[in-house]
């Protein structure tokens, strides 16, 4: 059955912004910032185990946004000899990530499209002053009309609040009307699922689904909402 959508909520990285490019260039040029060693194969490798381990206990309440930023270099660095000033390695790092305006493949496009029907809301868990650098600085900023972020809600998804937050800010209250496309099945889909919107899982690696959820729809490209919505 055809479903006529009002409001489209987007989340930002890995579904809008490669932000596996910006994290990369980031860590790079932070590393030789402060004139440290630097393989990709050696640190990035490590910095992204350990940062997707604690953006997970984010989303389990079990960290804040504030130590978030420096617990995941506390823990990069903990066995290096060199002392480092974490926040400064911090502030640093965040600044080189706001720059680091790369989209996804069909991005553009497809922003500009879904704009000319639907209202466009960007709901993410990121860090507010990074996403909003990117987003207010990227091709996609004239197509969107509002970016709500974790850090200004208090809550970040899969918590319903930040929904009931982003509906009341657009003035909107059709769930059944509502559609998020995100990458994350434990935030963004089962965001949706808690709150009652579809949900549709852009899942552009071809990754196996074994969490149990069932998202409404799937899609590998971006360039598919055009002929789903």
């Amino acid at each position: 059955m055809f479903v006529k959508y009002e409001v489209i909520l987007l989340d930002a990285d890995g579904t809008l912004f490669d932000y596996d490019k910006a994290e990369a260039n980031a860590l790079e040029k932070t590393f030789n910032h402060f004139n440290l060693k630097y393989k990709e194969e050696c640190e990035l490798k490590n910095y992204r185990a350990l940062n997707k381990q604690i953006w997970i206990a984010y989303e389990n309440d079990e960290i804040s946004l504030e130590d978030l930023r420096i617990e995941r270099f506390r823990k990069l660095f903990q066995n290096n000899g060199e002392k480092i000033d974490l926040h400064e390695f911090s502030k640093i790092y965040l600044s080189l990530l706001a720059g680091g305006i790369y989209l996804i493949s069909g991005a553009e496009e497809v922003c500009k499209y879904l704009f000319n029907k639907y209202k466009i809301v960007i709901l993410t868990n990121g860090i507010r002053e990074v996403q909003l650098s990117r987003i207010g600085n990227s091709p996609l900023n004239k197509y969107v009309n509002q970016v709500i972020t974790s850090e200004e809600t208090g809550y970040k998804k899969p918590d319903v609040r930040i929904f009931n937050y982003a509906f009341n800010k657009i003035g909107h209250a059709n769930k059944k009307a509502t559609i998020i496309v995100g990458d994350s099945l434990s935030s963004d889909i089962q965001g949706g699922i808690n709150y009652g919107i579809s949900a549709c899982w852009y899942n552009s690696t071809g990754e196996k689904n074994r969490t149990g959820l069932s998202p409404d729809y799937e899609i590998k490209d971006l360039r598919e909402l055009l002929k789903l919505l």
